[in-house]
């Protein structure tokens, strides 16, 4: 039997979405980055809220016999990937919806490395500040990253949700902040999201010491995005 030449297969990154405009250009510098690295794939943005083009307007506005490969660019399993991006993806025929970027070494070690960079320290009392979900899935993932955090750098953090699950990012850094039973320390929050954004302005005003900045614009995110793409790819049918 021979295999049928692969067809191009378009790549649509769909992000949350935001108001932020420092929050847009990161997911577009992350989308441009994509695209550099791989000038033979056609890469489209598309969001799932709050911004405009949709996921379900763009994967309609694409060659009706094209294949997409739908990239969540998003940290973690959630409704957005469980429900928005499924249920878009699956009323198009020839697409396929590939991984979330996170859980990753790679955006652990990033977590880190924005963590030290804000002064953060692992003899901090230290909170993970996660998006949070609904779905049941994304809590070992989440768990996951602070493992991997933790053996990183040493530190002990504790994870505080921005929605859903318990506790929130306050209370968890009022936790961090009494969790050595000899008084008062220094909460340093590492903030497991992409952009800045409304999510980033709560955990800036959660009462820790310092804040990190989010992950942003990294090669090793445009990198993870690529990967998922290409686990994702139809396979050649054979005749």
């Amino acid at each position: 039997m021979n295999e049928q030449p692969p067809r191009p297969t378009i790549l649509v990154g769909a992000s949350h979405g935001t108001d932020n405009t420092d929050g847009q250009a990161v997911v577009r510098e992350l989308l441009r980055r994509v695209q550099a690295m791989r000038p033979s794939v056609q890469v489209v943005e598309a969001f799932v809220d709050v911004q405009q083009p949709s996921l379900v307007d763009v994967l309609a506005g694409l060659p009706a016999d094209a294949d997409v490969v739908v990239v969540p660019v998003l940290l973690t399993v959630g409704f957005h990937t469980q429900v928005d991006i499924a249920e878009a993806a699956a009323a198009r025929p020839h697409t396929t919806v590939a991984g979330p970027l996170g859980p990753d070494t790679r955006l652990s070690q990033l977590l880190w490395e924005r963590f030290t960079q804000a002064g953060g320290s692992a003899d901090d009392g230290v909170v993970i500040a996660v998006a949070g979900s609904t779905a049941a899935a994304a809590v070992p993932r989440f768990h996951e990253l602070r493992e991997q955090f933790n053996a990183i750098g040493g530190a002990e953090a504790l994870l505080g949700y921005g929605a859903a699950l318990a506790p929130r990012v306050p209370a968890a850094v009022e936790l961090a902040r009494d969790g050595d039973g000899e008084g008062p320390r220094r909460v340093s929050i590492a903030s497991y999201l992409l952009t800045p954004g409304f999510f980033h302005d709560r955990v800036a005003e959660a009462g820790a010491d310092i804040v990190a900045a989010p992950l942003g614009v990294d090669d090793r995110v445009a990198q993870i995005i690529l990967e998922r793409f290409d686990a994702a790819v139809p396979t050649p049918a054979s005749v």
